[in-house]
């Protein structure tokens, strides 16, 4: 072990329990790494495109998910490694700023260790090999936005943004009814975007499920859905022009917060206190009722009385409707969250022009529908399907239909799919390096070779001949000199990815070129790694 010693002679250890830990130094720690890596992206590899495969994870409480979402698959799976970690957070943060391609950006940076890995065999510097990829992904940067095409579309003219999100569905379960799908995402989009600022607030989609029915009575409500039903069962079922209260307070005579006991000894102090609780119960239903409301939802619960007298007076109320949904209803209605019954206005109500308790099938459930609310800026996704896989999947499918439906309504500009932009790139990227003197040089056709992991594995998980096909496909675009050209995953029979409708948005195309080339910097410059040995 060795010792080194401060100003005063006193001998001190740099390590300590060293002989415990287990450390892997220079070529070895950057092979480990990289293994690591690609054992990751190895798994997510056959997932990609319409012909991947998806995957089944068991959570330890025995929960199964199925799914071939790229971000999904890996934040389920229980990575050990650190840059097995990595590569899950490289899938997350392409799916909190894009949301769709979370597949694509691990097979990426995948192929990007596996060519470093090649050359650091070579004897060529880690940071010359990061600093070659720097300049390619540069360089395959702006050609993406030389090759990109801007639409136009307009809210009555929304074919290309559904064309766009049909290409992100196609890789997923659902794709047998992706038209469908895709015109709810659109149209769920431009009913809460705003178009002048091109944003979109994607909160105010709200995603809701059902177990039973089939995918296709899938349905885009203008208005939101709440999983409650009517808080007694002879209410009305159906309510026309609504003016809805909207409480946070329970419905119930106050507690003191101290601690209290009441003594009663005779009927008559009983009967007084009855009394009194009665009169709290009808001032507060009177208050809801002065104010002008037909219909009232409870954040809280409401005992029986309570709810006879609701009854009685025609008040037709909804209890226990969560925080978020109450938020969502305010916005929607118009309304205000009211937290005190002494506060509650007439401003105050939320107006729906209909609100009706729909059954399900041959189950008791019961959902309440809030529709042609006052302010229709809020917009319910309702998904049915066979099972509850089923309809999780369909919720990560349409989670990402709308962030590309999102993406597109901030950039629009496109680039074209089924690996036809990572071809291009690549030829790109390669007549670049002939430029470039030093080994750099290397390091910059390694990232051309990388970025044909893409096309390639689309071509072998749809049962091609990978090598073939590629070749094919890459000498077609040189020759041609068009960047449309792409694999012909479902075997229509042409490779123009315009004539097949196959776009992607290319802010998220740039943003995997980006993330893989910053992970697999990061990754490359490890030289060192000290870890606790396994007991």
């Amino acid at each position: 072990m060795a010792l080194a010693f401060d100003e005063y002679g006193r001998p001190f250890i740099i390590l300590r329990e060293q002989d415990q830990k287990t450390r892997l130094r220079g070529l070895d720690a950057q092979k480990a790494n990289i293994a690591a890596g690609k054992a990751v992206a190895r798994i997510l590899r056959t997932s990609l495109g319409p012909k991947g495969m998806d995957k089944m994870l068991q959570s330890p409480d025995g929960e199964v998910t199925i799914t071939n979402d790229g971000a999904t698959i890996l934040e389920q799976m229980d990575v050990d490694n650190q840059i097995g970690k990595l590569m899950v957070e490289l899938s997350r943060s392409q799916d909190y700023e894009i949301g769709d391609g979370t597949t694509g950006v691990v097979v990426m940076a995948g192929s990007l260790l596996e060519q470093a890995e090649k050359l650091l065999e070579r004897g060529i510097h880690p940071i010359r090999i990061a600093e070659g990829y720097e300049v390619a992904s540069r360089i395959a940067f702006e050609h993406l936005e030389h090759i990109a095409n801007k639409f136009e579309f307009s809210a009555a003219n929304v074919e290309p943004l559904i064309q766009t999100c049909m290409t992100t569905l196609s890789s997923k379960i659902v794709n047998r009814c992706k038209r469908s799908l895709a015109e709810i995402a659109v149209k769920a989009v431009l009913a809460v975007a705003d178009l002048e600022r091109r944003d979109v607030n994607l909160d105010l989609i709200k995603v809701e499920g059902k177990v039973g029915g089939k995918l296709e009575d899938t349905e885009l409500i203008y208005g939101i859905i709440v999983d409650k039903d009517m808080s007694h069962p002879q209410m009305p079922k159906q309510i026309v022009d609504a003016n809805i209260a909207i409480l946070t307070c329970p419905f119930e005579p106050p507690k003191p917060k101290t601690k209290h006991k009441v003594d009663i000894d005779t009927v008559e102090k009983f009967q007084t206190l009855r009394q009194q609780e009665q009169k709290y119960f009808d001032d507060m239903v009177q208050k809801c009722k002065d104010a002008g409301a037909t219909l009232v939802i409870c954040q809280w619960g409401f005992d029986d009385e309570a709810n006879h007298l609701l009854m009685n007076r025609d008040l037709p109320a909804i209890r226990w409707v969560g925080g978020v949904e109450l938020e969502l209803i305010a916005i929607a209605t118009g309304g205000r969250i009211v937290p005190r019954f002494q506060e509650l206005t007439t401003e105050k109500l939320g107006k729906a022009g209909l609100v009706r308790e729909k059954a399900f099938g041959t189950t008791k459930d019961r959902m309440i529908y809030i529709e042609h609310c006052a302010n229709s800026r809020a917009v319910t996704i309702f998904i049915r399907g066979g099972n509850k896989m089923m309809i999780e999947e369909t919720k990560r499918s349409i989670h990402d239909a709308l962030c590309v439906a999102r993406n597109l309504i901030r950039n629009k500009s496109i680039v074209y799919g089924g690996g036809s932009a990572e071809i291009s790139c690549s030829i790109a990227v390669e007549a670049a390096a002939d430029k470039y003197p030093g080994v750099e040089q290397y390091a910059i056709r390694a990232f051309a070779d990388a970025l044909d992991a893409i096309p390639m594995a689309l071509a072998e998980n749809s049962g091609l001949q990978p090598i073939e096909t590629l070749s094919a496909v890459k000498s077609q675009q040189i020759k041609e000199n068009n960047s449309y050209c792409g694999i012909d995953c479902n075997d229509v029979g042409t490779n123009d990815m315009r004539e097949q409708n196959v776009f992607e948005t290319l802010i998220g195309k740039q943003q995997q070129i980006l993330l893989a080339t910053q992970v697999v910097k990061m990754i490359l410059k490890i030289d060192d790694v000290i870890s606790p040995s396994d007991y």
